[in-house]
């Protein structure tokens, strides 16, 4: 059997998935109930300074977008850190940690960006016995306009800054959580590097506004007839959370910089490849708000069964595997030449590739009487849309031609020599070179 046992800058967990920072971990009722049900770690809700208590709304706090039978998608939230007292919080976290000492218990803070407000709160933490500590460096609503969260987080001085405060501050392990309302993610993940810190977690919220009441014109959720920006999370912004956590790993100014992996996780196939890109966890918190704690046990499975197939007994040993085939554009193979093929015994007829393609795309399906769909090859250039726009699953494959065939579509052998854009006939730049 696979090992799912997870040593992540030395806080183990029996397992690589934890609970995000955000409700699901804001009390230790919940904590427990997710441990209870075999979450390997979780991040607690966010902890800010000692002082007047934080106010959430009182009306919907969330919003949502949907599939079409009705599967969450995306989720925003205008949700702040914690609203419950620093101390019960923190006793709260002393006793979880001592009854569940196997599982990783990290807790996320923010508070102003002064040294003073960090050194003070640090000690309180380290003092309940927690794993490690995860800089709220996203947040991308309320405290950011109070100049934390994301306003922090966008600044890469700051982060530095901030990171080397707490790194000399407090024995725990630093995790900074970045925002993906930035440009380039490699640069806070650099000045987090460069302050010192254990690893990094991404993404947080992408900040969003999901929708608009028509009737009241006012963005949702709605609040007394007006609405805010918050941040949106779930599967819909996987993608965009792979892609940020590629560019870290692979970037040589950060190397090794250990990455716990966020957004949109919500089966073990899209942890397996968060994990192959350079993550070394991941944490989790839509899907647990949308199909409860009990999840744990498809993701667990699901990663283990995939494992023992792939014959990988470590985590560990598949982190990052990815990573070298992530490229540039410049890179890619411009002769690996596929074209569309349609099963013809598993279409169903409905035309979608059809219109996609005649409308939007290249005129390379032809619909021949009783509503037969053929891939017109000689203008097929494989773009791919009708693989996806069709609701068949194989009905639709792209396959390669092999290279010294002819292309019908060029006129031209595929030829396998040319490996990459740079040394390609057809770029200016070679045609120079060789001239």
């Amino acid at each position: 059997m696979a090992n799912l046992a997870s040593n992540f800058v030395g806080i183990k967990s029996p397992n690589p998935f934890w609970l995000a920072s955000a409700p699901p971990t804001d009390k230790a009722y919940n904590v427990e109930r997710a441990f209870e049900a075999g979450w390997g770690g979780v991040v607690w809700k966010t902890l800010g300074e000692e002082g007047p208590p934080i106010v959430n709304v009182n009306g919907p706090r969330y919003g949502a977008i949907w599939g079409a039978d009705r599967r969450l998608l995306g989720l925003n939230n205008i949700e702040l850190i914690t609203d419950r007292d620093l101390y019960v919080n923190l006793r709260e976290i002393k006793e979880v940690k001592k009854k569940w000492p196997d599982r990783a218990v990290v807790v996320s803070i923010m508070v102003p960006c002064e040294e003073g407000a960090w050194k003070k709160i640090l000690p309180l933490v380290e003092e309940t016995g927690a794993d490690g500590i995860e800089l709220n460096f996203g947040c991308p609503h309320g405290m950011s306009e109070r100049g934390m969260g994301a306003a922090v987080g966008q600044v890469p001085e700051y982060i530095e800054m901030v990171t080397r405060w707490c790194k000399a501050t407090t024995r725990m392990p630093v995790i900074v959580k970045l925002t993906p309302n930035i440009t380039d993610i490699r640069y806070p993940a650099r000045a987090a590097h460069t302050g010192g810190a254990d690893a990094v977690s991404l993404i947080n919220t992408v900040s969003s506004i999901i929708s608009v009441d028509l009737d009241d014109f006012a963005p949702q959720p709605t609040i007394d007839g007006k609405g805010s920006h918050g941040g949106y999370c779930g599967p819909a912004v996987k993608p965009i959370a792979l892609n940020m956590v590629a560019d870290i790993a692979k970037d040589p100014e950060t190397p090794g910089l250990p990455i716990s992996g966020i957004g949109g996780v919500t089966t073990w196939r899209d942890a397996a490849e968060f994990i192959s890109l350079g993550a070394g966890n991941v944490q989790v918190c839509t899907a647990a708000m949308t199909y409860g704690f009990k999840i744990i046990d498809e993701m667990t499975s699901g990663l283990s069964t995939w494992m023992d197939q792939k014959g990988i007994e470590n985590v560990a040993d598949f982190i990052g595997r990815a990573v070298p085939n992530v490229t540039d554009w410049q890179y890619l193979n411009l002769n690996y030449v596929t074209k569309a093929k349609i099963n013809q015994d598993s279409c169903i007829q409905c035309g979608r590739c059809y219109a996609a393609c005649e409308d939007t795309s290249h005129q390379a399906i032809a619909m021949k009487d009783g509503r037969v769909f053929e891939v017109i090859d000689e203008e097929c250039v494989a773009c791919n849309l009708c693989v996806n726009v069709c609701p068949v699953d194989n009905c639709i494959t792209m396959e390669r031609l092999a290279p010294g065939t002819v292309d019908p579509r060029t006129g031209q052998k595929v030829d396998a020599d040319y490996g990459n854009w740079t040394s390609h006939p057809n770029n200016p730049s070679a045609k120079a070179a060789a001239e």
